[in-house]
């Protein structure tokens, strides 16, 4: 038996040797639970010298409260200890639960010897080899089993979940936090079927105790957020100043004092009002801050460049005043006011080239229009007029937000189809003179031959806009140009599209052209009605055109009616 009591008293020890350790290299990095393993394990292995050296019932009784005191706590703080190193958020509710759990639990503990709660009975009878004990287990014991089982389930379930999905948590350091917890978890229940001499939980704890040592000396480096502002404090290019909710000085470091000298002469807890030099500095723009303005400003001061930013200050979760962190912006705010001073002339003359370039684009994209209309007998203006068209319809569209939003139309869209209406029929360029310029009706070979105009169309402003910055224009003018003849019942060309696979911007040119073509006069017939002409039109949503269209169209038919008439009487 004297080995038993070396074994116990060695490994207590030990123990105790490691927690001194660990106090000497303790950092404000540790978090509270990590302590608490250090701190409970020395008196848990007390408890087993105790336990061996017992010479009475009282004094068994008292070491087994000891041991108990980690079974039911050290484990609670380990299992804490894995969720806050693995990163993974455990409610104060749960928390707390688990605590007054353990609580009662120990609690039972204590009752061993007086109630039948946690022993039913237990018996200590002194003998010449040491006490002879004999206990009978009551219904709190099993609760504390299955205690220590769910606390490894869910510490299980932490290091499971932080090694598939914690990326910012190193994956070394989960194995480190899992070896121990599985030794000393294999060591309580699966100690005693190896001797019932000693039991390895003690030992269990030790090397827990070697392992945390090894963690704990990486602890600061992985916590990036400390170790940076630790960091960001020492290099002595950043100030701080920090005061309590009721304005009341906290503390500045040396760089803060540097700026302002009068911060030497502040007392911890006096208020910010009895220094006026700060007060005139700070308090106005706390204020702003509080109600939810600016959070930064500029202090001046010797030719230098102070940026000032607000923060709430915290103690945990628990908003306890503001800090104030001073840098010097002055290099970067020379920077700005040398870009400043440019800044003027080089606006103006972006404006003017932005300008010059959009009506060089504008020009180039309608000359290219009337390029394909002085080869066309039949087509007179249409390209003006239909792109004028355009635009009467899209101002109707965009005032109808739920439709603008369902395909996507906005500004910049609306602006673009306008533009790439007039390149519509620029793929006639393909089509042959004595077709184009024929006087009179197409026969059904050249109708065909026509035809070839809207791929042709596609092609060639994918040829010229190909390496356009613009994506969205190059995008629509192709399709207005490709799709324009398509028809919602798919008895268009060239493709054949239905309904929503004829892209929205050719739906919309469908419309515009059509209608010119029925109201303006053709080598082959006279001008339509305007009555006709929307007759025809009417008739054509749901077929020829989107029927979603023709309430815009509708809206839109006084403007464009009049627009037809003013061209009449211009001409006149």
């Amino acid at each position: 038996m004297q080995f038993v009591e070396y074994y116990y008293v060695i490994l207590f020890w030990i123990s105790l040797i490691l927690t001194g350790i660990y106090v000497h290299m303790w950092h404000k990095h540790f978090s509270v639970n990590f302590s608490l393993i250090f701190a409970f394990i020395p008196i848990v292995n007390i408890g087993y010298v105790f336990k061996c050296q017992a010479g009475s019932a009282e004094a068994y009784l008292i070491a087994t409260d000891l041991i108990y005191l980690g079974g039911c706590f050290l484990i609670l703080f380990i299992m804490l200890n894995v969720f806050d190193m693995c990163k993974v958020e455990m409610s104060n509710w749960d928390k707390t639960i688990c605590f007054f759990i353990s609580t009662a639990v120990f609690l039972s503990v204590l009752t061993i010897g007086k109630y039948p709660v946690f022993y039913k009975s237990i018996t200590v009878t002194p003998t010449a080899d040491g006490l002879d004990v004999v206990k009978e287990y009551g219904p709190m014991h099993l609760v504390f089993h299955i205690m220590i089982v769910a606390y490894f389930g869910m510490s299980l379930a932490a290091f499971i979940y932080a090694y598939k999905k914690k990326k910012d948590v190193s994956r070394t350091l989960i194995i480190l936090l899992f070896v121990p917890e599985a030794v000393a978890f294999a060591a309580f229940f699966g100690g005693r079927r190896i001797t019932d001499i000693i039991e390895f939980t003690p030992l269990a704890y030790v090397f827990a105790q070697v392992m945390y040592l090894f963690i704990a000396h990486r602890i600061c480096i992985y916590d990036i957020s400390e170790t940076a502002v630790d960091s960001l404090t020492e290099s002595g290019d950043t100030g701080f100043i920090s005061f309590d909710s009721k304005l009341r000085f906290l503390g500045a470091n040396k760089t803060a004092i540097g700026i302002f000298e009068s911060l030497a002469d502040m007392t911890v807890d006096k208020p910010m009002s009895y220094y006026r030099d700060i007060y005139s500095v700070f308090n106005e723009k706390l204020e702003i801050y509080k109600a939810g303005g600016e959070d930064k400003f500029y202090y001046h001061k010797d030719d230098k460049d102070y940026l000032v930013d607000i923060n709430d200050l915290y103690d945990g979760n628990f908003k306890k005043g503001y800090q104030f962190v001073i840098t010097d912006d002055t290099k970067n705010q020379q920077h700005i006011k040398l870009i400043n001073s440019y800044n003027d002339e080089l606006e103006r003359e972006v404006e003017k080239k932005t300008k010059d370039i959009k009506t060089a684009n504008k020009s180039l994209i309608r000359g290219m229009a009337m390029l394909v209309e002085s080869r066309d007998n039949s087509t007179g203006g249409h390209i003006t007029r239909t792109s004028d068209v355009v635009e009467i319809l899209m101002a109707e569209i965009m005032k109808d937000a739920e439709f603008t939003t369902v395909h996507g139309i906005d500004e910049t869209f609306r602006r673009n189809v306008v533009k790439a209406s007039s390149l519509h029929d620029i793929g006639k360029i393909a089509v042959d003179d004595a077709i184009l310029r024929k006087p009179g009706r197409f026969t059904a070979e050249e109708f065909e031959k026509m035809k070839v105009h809207a791929s042709e169309g596609a092609r060639v402003l994918h040829s010229i806009l190909e390496n356009s910055p613009d994506e969205k224009f190059k995008v629509i003018a192709e399709n207005i140009a490709h799709y324009h003849h398509e028809r919602m019942d798919g008895s268009g060309y060239p493709k054949g599209l239905k309904g929503d696979e004829i892209p929205i911007e050719a739906r919309i040119m469908a419309v515009a052209d059509v209608y010119d073509a029925l109201v303006s006069k053709r080598v082959y017939k006279e001008s339509m009605s305007f009555e006709k002409a929307d007759s025809i039109m009417m008739e054509s949503f749901g077929k020829h055109f989107d029927k979603d269209l023709e309430k815009f169209y509708l809206s839109a038919r006084p403007a464009i009616e009049k627009y037809y008439t003013d061209l009449v009487d211009a001409a006149c």
